[in-house]
């Protein structure tokens, strides 16, 4: 198949293999696969807004068994700067966020062996009877596994107990690089490819709105990270119909201050703006299947972000009013509400408030 034949292809929204897409990836000049990002983005959103939300990244804990050679953020939990929130420290949050216009938690945490799944839901419940509007967007793929092992519960039992206490979204975090042999070299502790997208076809049986992303820019090759997008793919391709599903995809690159990976190996984040180009243009074609793709502006700043909205993405995330893992591996970049919207205008687009469904507010 020629590349025009290709192009055609993915035009009509069917599923190029990850050979044509490296074809596609590889042949094509940076001009030219911006323009077929930008068509299929106006097949699945053609009414050129592009979207942002109001939310606030919350870390449960700091402590981690983890040990995942690309985050400085965690601490072993013998060490003396290990916390765990208190519920005062989660209200004093969500009450600043809520002055803001927010009402969204994104609440993740490590993986701690002392924090059992009661400690979860118990949790959900009580930041639901204090604020009873709040929506959790809360753990991800690698807490449900780990929660499942402690527990000898299944993933689906585990979620639905989750459920139940007040979380409202999954999002698809942990996912790095979907390839056992890029986690078994940068965290060898955390859940496996198949474990991390068995989560989630749990979760689409359950209804249970989630997203996906990928870390790139490390120790992976190109063909892996289409592998990646077509494992994704693949789940989604098979979800329930009435289930949303990932209802977005965020790819970033690895950020590497102070990381093992960059200290003890000398990896670094070499992933320049045309790169990032490329991979938001590609993620548009190899996932026809997913609506909304986010422009990482946190890692990779305003400018080349303005970009990908011509490339296919079409939102551009949260304003990120605390972020600790990212930001303390390198990622300076900021965004209040105002700047934000204004970054949208500026590159034609017209900005519009959204919640974790992806729903206008």
């Amino acid at each position: 198949m020629n590349i025009d034949q290709l192009v055609k292809k993915a035009l009509r929204l069917e599923f190029l293999s990850v050979a044509q897409g490296l074809t596609l990836y590889e042949s094509l000049p940076l001009p030219v696969l911006m323009s077929i990002g930008f068509e299929l983005r106006k097949l699945h959103n053609p009414d050129m807004k592009v979207t942002w939300i109001i939310d606030r990244n919350v870390n449960i804990t700091n402590g981690c068994i983890s040990g995942c050679k690309f985050c400085n953020f965690y601490r072993p939990l013998k060490h003396d700067k290990v916390y765990i929130a208190t519920i005062e420290e989660y209200a004093e949050k969500i009450e600043e966020l809520k002055c803001l216009g927010g009402n969204q938690l994104l609440l993740q945490g490590g993986l701690h062996p002392n924090l059992k799944l009661s400690y979860y839901t118990g949790l959900f419940k009580q930041l639901k009877q204090l604020f009873p509007d709040l929506k959790l967007h809360a753990l991800g793929p690698p807490e449900i596994v780990h929660l499942a092992k402690m527990e000898s519960m299944s993933f689906s039992d585990v979620l639905k107990k989750l459920i139940h206490a007040g979380l409202d979204s999954l999002p698809g975090a942990g996912a790095e690089i979907l390839s056992d042999r890029v986690r078994k070299k940068l965290s060898p502790v955390k859940c496996t490819t198949t474990e991390w997208l068995d989560v989630m076809r749990a979760a689409h049986v359950l209804r249970l709105t989630t997203s996906a992303t990928m870390m790139f820019g490390h120790i992976e090759t190109l063909k892996e990270r289409l592998e990646h997008m077509v494992a994704i793919r693949s789940v989604q391709d098979k979800k329930p119909a009435a289930a949303k599903g990932f209802i977005s995809f965020i790819p970033w690159p690895f950020q590497d201050k102070n990381t093992v990976l960059q200290k003890k190996y000398g990896i670094r984040n070499n992933v320049t703006p045309e790169e990032y180009i490329r991979m938001i243009a590609i993620s548009r074609i190899m996932l026809p299947n997913i609506r909304n793709i986010q422009a990482s502006w946190l890692t990779v700043g305003k400018e080349t972000a303005q970009m990908c909205l011509h490339a296919g993405a079409n939102d551009f995330g949260s304003i990120m009013i605390e972020e600790n893992v990212v930001s303390v591996a390198g990622a300076t970049h900021h965004f209040d509400a105002n700047g934000m919207q204004q970054a949208i205008i500026e590159t034609g687009f017209e900005p519009r408030l959204r919640d974790q469904e992806f729903l206008y507010r």
